[in-house]
């Protein structure tokens, strides 16, 4: 695996630092079981967004239940 620097300067620790991201996502891939289903990301689970408080009851409050501080 080759990384290459497209743009930008980073310092050595900025570099390790992404380095160290890349390897450990890498790892974790190869670790996993194969057909195990990747896991899902907490920002993309529907029940994140039913956890605030709900709309204001009018004619537009359906509108309102999805988007966040609508």
């Amino acid at each position: 695996m080759t990384i290459r620097i497209v743009r930008g300067n980073p310092t050595p620790e900025e570099l390790a630092a992404a380095l160290a991201v890349v390897r450990a996502r890498a790892a974790a891939a190869f670790a996993a079981p194969p057909g195990a289903a990747a896991p899902r990301d907490a920002w993309s689970d529907p029940a994140r967004l039913a956890a605030g408080r709900l709309p204001a009851p009018g004619p537009a409050a359906w509108a309102r239940t999805y988007w966040p501080g609508s």
